[in-house]
């Protein structure tokens, strides 16, 4: 049977900014503990949805710290850790070990388009420099690459590498991945009955930020072989899964936004190149979420 590293649901989360544009550590911690109460195994701080591109170094050990210290004893942290140089990644997985992740998401490297003898140079650099489990993410439409089943197979040769989060849309490569030895967790929300039909083993989410207990419940449903009710939750959230993740300005944005519609935030403040949902969206995603029965 396939191990479950990092639980089953876990949410790449929101980073909150108060109005002068700093990173919001109250409130981020806030977020934190708002998505283990409702379901979640884990969260993973600095992603792309926590505006990774846009936070420093030393912002990024202050997120993890005051995620751990306010969920860390009864959550998974993990923290992206993944950018397009090399020599920052390996810096921020070295700062995760020293703040006391419980393992890394390693994305490949964004807009430089490297071959896959670049990506494995890429992962060995960053997966050598701590002992952290990690999380090989595989986000063709944000990195412009795909990982090869190739890549993967080099990468088992190291014992931490244990899972991947897979946005490639190229469901029926997790029975492949899965007999790899890796954990497969879906990086698309309205995908994660398909990779687990193939053998995955749950969710990194963003719809959690609004249907945490639901996705939960779906997964659970899945995994004690009641497919028909998590076909049942599934069915119940496409509304959620299109306000979130279906419009052109998704992500960071809409799970910031969902979460001002809940009162876990007083705002929907985001960095540029991002810019917060304006009225006319906000309304559309109230909607979505409503017709999910979420709000």
């Amino acid at each position: 049977m396939t191990s479950v590293p990092f639980g089953r649901l876990l949410t790449a989360m929101a980073t909150a900014f108060h109005e002068d544009g700093t990173v919001d550590l109250e409130a981020t911690a806030r977020i934190a503990v708002h998505l283990v109460d409702h379901g979640n195994d884990g969260v993973v701080v600095s992603g792309t949805t926590g505006e990774s591109p846009t936070t420093s170094v030393a912002e990024d050990g202050h997120v993890l710290r005051a995620v751990k210290d306010a969920v860390g004893d009864r959550a998974v942290v993990v923290a992206g850790v993944g950018t397009n140089s090399t020599a920052h990644s390996v810096e921020l997985a070295q700062q995760a070990a020293k703040v006391g992740a419980d393992g890394v998401l390693l994305v490949s490297p964004y807009y430089n388009k490297p071959g896959q003898v670049g990506l494995r140079h890429h992962f060995d650099s960053v997966v050598e420099a701590t002992d952290l489990p990690v999380m090989l993410y595989d986000v063709p439409g944000r990195t412009a690459s795909l990982i090869e089943l190739e890549t993967y197979e080099a990468m088992r040769r190291h014992d931490h590498v244990v899972a991947v989060k897979d946005a490639s849309g190229l469901l029926a490569r997790t029975a492949l991945l899965t007999d790899m030895g890796y954990a497969v967790y879906s990086g698309d929300d309205v995908n994660t009955l398909g990779y687990l039909a193939y053998g995955g083993v749950g969710l990194v989410s963003v719809v959690a930020h609004a249907a945490g207990d639901r996705l939960a419940s779906m997964i659970d449903a899945w995994a004690r072989g009641d497919h028909a009710e998590a076909l049942r939750v599934h069915t119940s959230l496409v509304p959620a899964f299109d306000a979130v993740m279906g419009v052109p300005n998704y992500g960071a944005t809409t799970a910031k936004a969902a979460l001002e519609l809940l009162g876990v935030l007083d705002n929907r403040r985001v960095r540029g190149p991002l810019v917060a949902l304006d009225d006319d969206e906000v309304a559309a995603l109230r909607a979505g979420l409503a017709a999910a029965g979420l709000i």
